[in-house]
């Protein structure tokens, strides 16, 4: 049993949609959770500034002693995960866009998906799309624009509504029956989305498979938590009112901090 932490990074506010998901499943975990969103988006930036960034993070978290580190970014996971796993010491879980089931689930043998440039143009996401897309057409679509959206808290505005439609029509047109979200921004986006998508079109994120994992590798390692009160720490490099609006109904601190 462990009463040490699990530490979650992502470039902004997104990975907290992961974080609900990790709460949901292991309410007894504490957690402390880095939104590096000075630094956002992570999509737009080369490979070794995404290493750098993640590097930052992660010894931040390691100082706070925690147990297993949540990459909560599609972007950093696609760039920088091998990395982290090769240079520090500890369990990391990463997100990658969950081209699979929707490969496999696919009847229309078309699937979509939406990601940042990072992540359509990392090596990891390369293979991945690679190694389970035979027979099936999938149509990327950089969402370029959608993050710093969602960071300013304007989920849902008019402008994030026009720039879905730009991205997600042309798919529709050729038949999508999946859209994937490759990016752990875009789960807040899905009521918007499904304004735009047909009915028959499923949406998948990844935020309930990385809890699984979460739970599989702390149960591994005999790091579980006892069943006690956890405590939950959120820190912000930038503005504190949009990061609490993603976490209310909430019982989580939440404070800036200049990482």
């Amino acid at each position: 049993m462990s009463f040490m932490p699990i530490g979650i990074f992502d470039s902004g506010v997104g990975g907290t949609s992961i974080w609900k998901e990790i709460h949901k499943l292991l309410p007894y975990e504490s957690t402390i959770y880095l939104a590096d969103s000075k630094n956002a988006p992570y999509g737009e930036k080369s490979e070794q500034e995404i290493i750098d960034l993640s590097s930052k993070n992660t010894e931040y978290l390691l100082k706070q002693d925690c147990k297993l580190i949540v990459v909560a970014c599609n972007t950093a996971t696609t760039n920088a995960i091998s990395y982290l796993r090769n240079t520090y010491d500890v369990p990391f879980i990463g997100i990658e866009p969950a081209i699979k089931p929707a490969a496999i689930k696919s009847q229309s043998k078309t699937i979509g998906i939406l990601a940042t440039k990072g992540t359509l143009s990392s090596a990891l996401f390369h293979n991945t799309s690679k190694n389970f897309s035979d027979g099936i057409k999938v149509i990327e679509q950089d969402g370029e624009g959608l993050v710093p959206l969602i960071e300013s808290g304007k989920v849902s505005s008019d402008e994030t509504q026009r720039l879905l439609e730009k991205y997600l029509a042309p798919m529709v047109k050729q038949g999508i029956d999946y859209l994937v979200l490759g990016c752990t921004h875009y789960p807040y986006l899905i009521p918007a989305i499904q304004k735009i998508l047909p009915a028959h079109v499923q949406i998948i994120d990844s935020g309930e498979a990385v809890a699984k994992q979460t739970k599989n590798v702390l149960e591994k390692a005999g790091l579980l938590a006892d069943k006690t009160i956890s405590k939950h720490q959120f820190y912000t490099n930038a503005n504190l009112t949009v990061l609490k609006e993603f976490l209310v109904n909430y019982d989580v601190n939440i404070n800036y901090l200049d990482f």
